[in-house]
This record gives C-alpha cells, sequence and structure tokens, in this order.
C-alpha cells in the first residue's frame, strides 16, 4: 500500500504546487517510483503544471475530473458509471510512473454537502451534525482514493490553502504531510497555523480513529536573493519550534526556470533539467527517499508508531 502524503500550508504563494509537481516527477523520472498527484485545489494549478489547458478542457468536457468523484461521494444514489479509474491520466508529461487525479474550478457545493449531512444527520436516532460532518469529512478522500491506493507507492494531495473541506480530509487521509515554506515572516505564521489546525483535527477525530499524521518536514522553496535578509530571522523561529530532522536540508533557490516552466506546463525537472532550481528538486528527491526508507526501516524492525522526529 503505498503512503499518501499531504503537501500543505495555511498560507498561499508558498511554492506548495511547485514542490508536489517536482518531487512527484523526480520519485517517478529518477527513481523508477509508481506516483499519483491529486489536485484538491480550485485553482488547479497542480493540473495545469502537468497537462496543457486544451486537455483540461476535454477532460472536463469528459466529466473527468475531481469534481465528479466527490459529486459520487455527496450523491451517492447517482448513476455515475465513471471511477477513479476513469479519470486519472496516466504517463503525464511523458513520464512512466507519473498520473494525475485532474482537479477542476468546481469541485463541490457546499449546500448539497450540508444538506446531505443534515439529512444523514437527521435519520439517525440521537441527530449529531457535527458526529456526521467529521464522519464525512474522514471518509470523502480516503474512499475516493482507495480502490488506486495499492497501485501507487506515493499518492500527493496538492491542498489549497486554507482550511476548506478538501484540504482537512486530505489531511485525514494522509500518512505524512510536506509543509512548503518561504523564508519570510508571514511564512511563520502560515506554519504556525497549520500545527494549531493539524492538532485541532487529531483532536476531533480522536473518538473514530487514531490519527497518526507525522510531518515529514519543511521544505523552503525560493530562498535567496531578496529574501536574503529575512533568512536568518526565519530560520530562527522554525528552529526554535521545531527538531532538525523535521527539517529539509536541501533548500530550493530562487531561480526563474522554476516560474518559467509554468508557462509550458510541465515540472521545472523536466521543462530546465540543468537549471539550479531543478538540480535542487532532484537533491530534495534523494533526501525525502531517505526519509520514507527510515521510516520503513524502522517499521520493520518492529515498531507500529515511529516519530520521524526522533530519526537521526
Amino acid at each position: 500500500m503505498g503512503f499518501v502524503i499531504a503537501t500543505v500550508n495555511m498560507k498561499g504563494g508558498v511554492g506548495k504546487t511547485t514542490l508536489t509537481v517536482n518531487l512527484a516527477t523526480c520519485l517517478a523520472k529518477q527513481h523508477q517510483k509508481r506516483v499519483l498527484v491529486v489536485d484538491l485545489d480550485t485553482q488547479i494549478s497542480a493540473t495545469l503544471s502537468l497537462i496543457a489547458p486544451q486537455d483540461f478542457a476535454k477532460a472536463r468536457k469528459a466529466r473527468r475530473t475531481l469534481n465528479q468523484l466527490i459529486d459520487k461521494a455527496i450523491r451517492p444514489n447517482r448513476h455515475a458509471k465513471l471511477t477513479i479509474q476513469d479519470v486519472i491520466r496516466s504517463y503525464v508529461c511523458s513520464v512512466k510512473g507519473l498520473d494525475l487525479l485532474p482537479g477542476d474550478i468546481d469541485l463541490y457545493d457546499e449546500y448539497l454537502v450540508s444538506e446531505m449531512l443534515h439529512q444523514e444527520a437527521s435519520r439517525e436516532e440521537t441527530p449529531n451534525f457535527n458526529q456526521v460532518w467529521n464522519r464525512f469529512e474522514r471518509l470523502l478522500i480516503k474512499s475516493i482514493l482507495e480502490p488506486v491506493i495499492d497501485n501507487y507507492d506515493f499518492i500527493i494531495l496538492d491542498c489549497a490553502p486554507g482550511y476548506n473541506l478538501l484540504t482537512r480530509s486530505g489531511i485525514v487521509a494522509s500518512d505524512f504531510y510536506l509543509l512548503p515554506a518561504r523564508p519570510e515572516p508571514l511564512s511563520v505564521v502560515g506554519i504556525q497555523l497549520l500545527e494549531r489546525r493539524i492538532a485541532k483535527l487529531k483532536e476531533s477525530h480522536k473518538s473514530n480513529m487514531s490519527l497518526d499524521l507525522q510531518l515529514l518536514g519543511i521544505v523552503f522553496i525560493l530562498s535567496g536573493g531578496l529574501l536574503g535578509r529575512y533568512y536568518k530571522q526565519v530560520m530562527n523561529r522554525v528552529t526554535e519550534d521545531f527538531v532538525p530532522t523535521q527539517l529539509f536540508k536541501n533548500r530550493i533557490p530562487m531561480d526563474v526556470n522554476v516560474a518559467k516552466a509554468v508557462d509550458s506546463f510541465m515540472p521545472a525537472v523536466i521543462a530546465s533539467p540543468n537549471s539550479s532550481g531543478a538540480k535542487a528538486f532532484m537533491r530534495l528527491t534523494e533526501e525525502f527517499v531517505e526519509k520514507i526508507n527510515a521510516y520503513q526501516n524502522e517499521f520493520k524492525n518492529g515498531s507500529s508508531k515511529m516519530n520521524l522526529a526522533n530519526l537521526e
């Protein structure tokens, strides 16, 4: 069974999608892993970083986006024939092992979700809307991914900034989360907010499940240049709150090629593989694999639960 990993930060503009698509591509291309990118953000940045707009338009017209799977979960009695296998696009960017579950600019109707959950709560002997909501939140993304989770080594969820339903459901469905950040003061606020939100999420679900979600690491994106004067200040604050093993040693530098890759609808590691940014992502992926291997080795050695912060 593959690992499900959420890429998430409460703050936008921190390189979340850039990290997701370049990491996923490196895992498939350089490490021969089977990787599925799931776009949970209505900005569809991850989708348009892996396929061209005209291909997305065709997928949307054919109803082959995440929207259809969410709608099926909200309205299970509908005669929806499409499965997750039908919606997934394989071999994206011509990379073997790299697949995409495309997002959509409209992922779900909040009114329909509330109406469905209220109806479900009213049918229970002791109506409890919070309990029904938590159950739906816990199972939404997990149930969508369940039919294909054994097909992949990694499923990486590109979560929306903020704390909406899909972000929460994605976090609950994950084994680990990656926390991209920029070396600027406001980015630290996003880190702190996320940690508080995850603690609260674990608390709200503890009666139904053991949410053994772990921080795989904080990744600093686009560090250097004009942001350099903030770097020491930010890093001092971050190192006070996290142990060294929770910070990725490899960081992604300022590189115009990373930004320009978006225009070609492919990750920088494919569009400009010899650029400093692409090479940094490759080194970061090596470190990512080392962290995962350390987890697996610890698990095989008899520890059913392991705190990555304790790894040396």
